[in-house]
């Protein structure tokens, strides 16, 4: 079962507070934040904004758009928690920790961005959980698959498409 290369950076610790939460295709994403000790507050953000992970006095926040929709909603709160994971060091050196556009640009270099969006998928759409349901609807990517595949991990049709991709049907 091959991950992201961001997965193979986390320790045993950080993969299996992930791990313990993945038991179906609705993964509760923010019990995993909790479980790596990160609050979540649902936040106005300002325009274009989708989120931030900060420092929160002896821990750490992530706010997250009230006004997106709830499947952005969980996408954001994994790309905070993949920051979390990857890149404290940048998180800690700012007051303001990391705050994502709606376009997942925060201002670090790209290549920050694109790893945390690739263990965020690894966190909602673990690539066996993708396989096995794509699996029982028959083994093929259609239109009316994505779209149950969407549902099933409640994640946009867009996130699905993209790790679809690198799933082998």
């Amino acid at each position: 079962m091959a991950l992201s290369r961001e997965w193979g950076r986390l320790s045993d610790n950080e993969r299996d507070a992930i791990l313990a939460h993945q038991l179906n295709g609705n993964v509760p994403v923010g019990a995993v934040a909790t479980a790596l000790g990160i609050r979540i507050k649902v936040s106005n953000l300002g325009p274009g904004n989708s989120g931030q992970i900060s420092r929160d006095g002896d821990g750490y926040l992530i706010r997250v758009n009230r006004f997106e929709a709830k499947e952005r909603q969980r996408f954001t709160i994994a790309h905070e928690i993949a920051h979390f994971l990857l890149h404290k060091d940048i998180i800690d050196s700012s007051p303001d920790g990391i705050v994502d556009t709606v376009l997942y640009r925060s201002g670090a270099p790209e290549s920050i961005e694109f790893e945390a969006n690739r263990l965020a998928a690894d966190i909602l759409m673990p690539r066996s959980s993708v396989e096995r349901r794509l699996r029982e609807l028959g083994g093929r990517v259609t239109e009316m698959v994505i779209d149950l595949l969407a549902k099933d991990f409640k994640v946009s049709r867009a996130a699905m498409e993209i790790r679809l991709q690198s799933v082998a049907a």
